[in-house]
């Protein structure tokens, strides 16, 4: 199954998935500026208010959304656009999760851990390529479509065809 994008485990695992949320009261939050693009190649860009993932070229690279990105711990993250401005977010809705874009600053997201674990995942390292899982709804993964040009969204099923899971993730410089 597979969340849509829409504008606007065992024990320890989910002891992992809760610690993702907690504040953290000894460093200063700080946004760092990502680039993200699947292993097929596909950027980020917004298109009708959606982000999608797709295959930009010439002076469409300019198109390109960095992924503003702050660290909640060691593996927990809060992704958003636009400076900040817009974060991810994943929602349970029926038997399946959507994921969203909300307008709330990135940085405000520490004060309140119940309110923010919508917008917390979980970054796993696997070589070069890092994978996303939703820390509200354990087993959804952010995932993009193997066909180009189609919105960014979540998959419970991370080795399906029909979705790519792995992706790039390097710091902007």
């Amino acid at each position: 199954m597979r969340g849509h994008f829409r504008f606007s485990g065992s024990t320890g695992r989910r002891a992992e998935l809760e610690a993702a949320c907690r504040p953290s009261g000894r460093r200063a939050c700080k946004m760092q500026a990502f680039r993200i693009w699947d292993v097929n190649q596909k950027t980020f860009y917004m298109r009708n208010n959606q982000l999608v993932a797709g295959y930009l070229q010439g002076a469409n690279t300019k198109l390109e959304e960095k992924i503003d990105v702050v660290s909640t711990e060691p593996h927990a993250v809060f992704l958003g656009i636009h400076g900040g401005k817009l974060c991810l977010s994943c929602v349970p809705s029926g038997e399946d999760t959507k994921l969203l874009l909300e307008a709330v600053n990135i940085t405000d997201l520490t004060k309140n851990k119940e309110w923010a674990k919508r917008f917390a995942f979980i970054r796993s390292d696997s070589g070069s390529t890092t994978s996303f899982e939703s820390a509200a709804c354990p087993g959804w993964f952010l995932c993009t479509a193997a066909e180009a040009d189609r919105p960014v969204s979540l998959t419970n099923m991370p080795g399906a065809p029909v979705t790519i899971t792995k992706f790039y993730f390097q710091q902007d410089t």
